[in-house]
C-alpha cells in the first residue's frame, strides 16, 4: 500500500468514557467498587463450588467456569479503563491492543457457548432424568467445556487475524473504553469491506448456534414441566432453570444488540453503554443471580459458614 507521507501507528490512545475531571473521579470509584465485587463474587463462586461435595455435579462445574471466564471478561477490560480514568487516557501499544481485543472475544465466546451447555445441563436434567448419569457423564462435561474455551480461542483468532491484515497509518485516538473491533476499523487505512464482513459472521453463527440450542432446551424443559403433576415438581423445576434464564437473558440482550442490529440503528455513546453492561456490570451480576436465586448454593454456603463458625 503508498502510505506517502503517512507513518505507521505504533501505539493508540483509548479515549475512555468522558474527559471530564469530576466524573473521572466518580467513575473510577464506581468500577473500582464493580470489579472488587465481580472479584470477590466469582472467586467466591469458585471456592464454594470447590469446598462443597453437595456442588460436585455438571451443572455447578460449568457455572465454576462461567465465573472464571467472567473473572477473565472483566479483567480484560476493567484494568485499563481504570487507568484512563485516572490518567485521563490510555497509551496502548498495537501489540497490546490487539491482546486486548482477543481476550475480551475469547472470555465473551466462551460464555456464550457455556451458558447453552449449561441449558443443555437443565434439559437432560429435567426430561430424562433417568439418562443424566450417562448423558452428562465427567467425559461429556469436559468435552463441553473444552468445546467452550476451544470456540473462544477459535473466534478470537477471527477477529485478531482480521486486525492483524489491516494497516494503520492515521488518527490513532480510539473512542471506546476498550479497544473493540469496531471502532479499531474506523482508524484503518486499509479496505475494511472484507475484514468487516467475517467476524461479524463468525460472532452471529456462534450466537444463533447458542441460543438454538438454548431455545431448543428451554422449550423441551417447559413442554416437560407442563406436563408434571405435581405443583411442588413443577416449581423445584422452575427454581432450577430460573438463574440461569435471567443470566441467558441479560447476556444475549446485550450482544445480539451490538453484534447483531445493523451499525446504523445505534449511535457511538450507545455502543460505549451496551459494551460497558456485558464486559463489566454482567460479570458482576452472575455470581449474585446464581447465588441469591439458588436453593443448593445458599445451603452450601451456608454449611461453609456454620463450619467456619465452629472451627474458630
Amino acid at each position: 500500500m503508498e502510505t506517502g507521507n503517512h507513518s505507521t501507528v505504533t501505539e493508540f490512545i483509548i479515549l475512555g468514557l468522558t474527559e471530564d475531571p469530576t466524573l473521572c473521579a466518580i467513575f473510577f470509584l464506581v468500577f473500582l467498587v464493580i470489579y472488587i465485587v465481580t472479584l470477590t463474587g466469582n472467586i467466591s463462586i469458585i471456592a464454594l463450588i470447590r469446598s462443597s461435595s453437595q456442588l460436585h455435579t455438571p451443572m455447578y462445574l460449568f457455572l465454576s467456569h462461567l465465573a472464571f471466564v467472567d473473572i477473565g471478561y472483566s479483567t480484560s477490560v476493567t484494568p485499563i479503563m481504570l487507568v484512563g480514568f485516572l490518567e485521563h487516557g490510555t497509551v496502548l501499544p498495537v501489540a497490546g491492543c490487539e491482546a486486548q481485543l482477543c481476550s475480551v472475544v475469547m472470555f465473551g465466546t466462551a460464555e456464550c457457548f457455556l451458558l447453552a451447555a449449561m441449558a443443555y445441563d437443565r434439559y437432560v436434567a429435567i426430561c430424562s432424568p433417568l439418562l443424566y448419569s450417562t448423558h452428562m457423564s465427567s467425559g461429556v462435561c469436559i468435552f463441553l467445556v473444552g468445546s467452550s474455551y476451544l470456540g473462544g480461542c477459535m473466534n478470537a483468532w477471527t477477529f485478531t487475524g482480521c486486525l492483524l491484515s489491516l494497516y494503520f497509518c492515521g488518527p490513532n485516538q480510539i473512542d471506546h473504553f476498550f479497544c473493540d473491533f469496531s471502532p479499531l476499523l474506523k482508524l484503518s487505512c486499509s479496505d475494511v469491506s472484507l475484514v468487516e464482513i467475517i467476524p461479524s459472521i463468525s460472532s452471529g453463527s456462534i450466537i444463533v448456534i447458542t441460543v438454538f440450542i438454548i431455545a431448543v432446551s428451554y422449550i423441551s424443559i417447559l413442554t416437560t414441566i407442563l406436563k408434571m403433576r405435581s405443583t411442588e415438581g413443577r416449581h423445584k423445576a422452575f427454581s432450577t432453570c430460573t438463574s440461569h434464564l435471567t443470566a441467558v437473558t441479560l447476556y444475549y440482550g446485550t450482544i445480539t444488540f451490538i453484534y447483531v442490529m445493523p451499525k446504523s440503528s445505534y449511535s457511538t455513546s450507545q455502543n460505549r453503554v451496551v459494551s460497558l453492561f456485558y464486559t463489566v456490570v454482567i460479570p458482576m451480576l452472575n455470581p449474585l443471580i446464581y447465588s441469591l436465586r439458588n436453593r443448593d448454593v445458599k445451603e452450601a454456603m451456608r454449611k461453609l459458614m456454620a463450619k467456619t463458625h465452629w472451627f474458630s
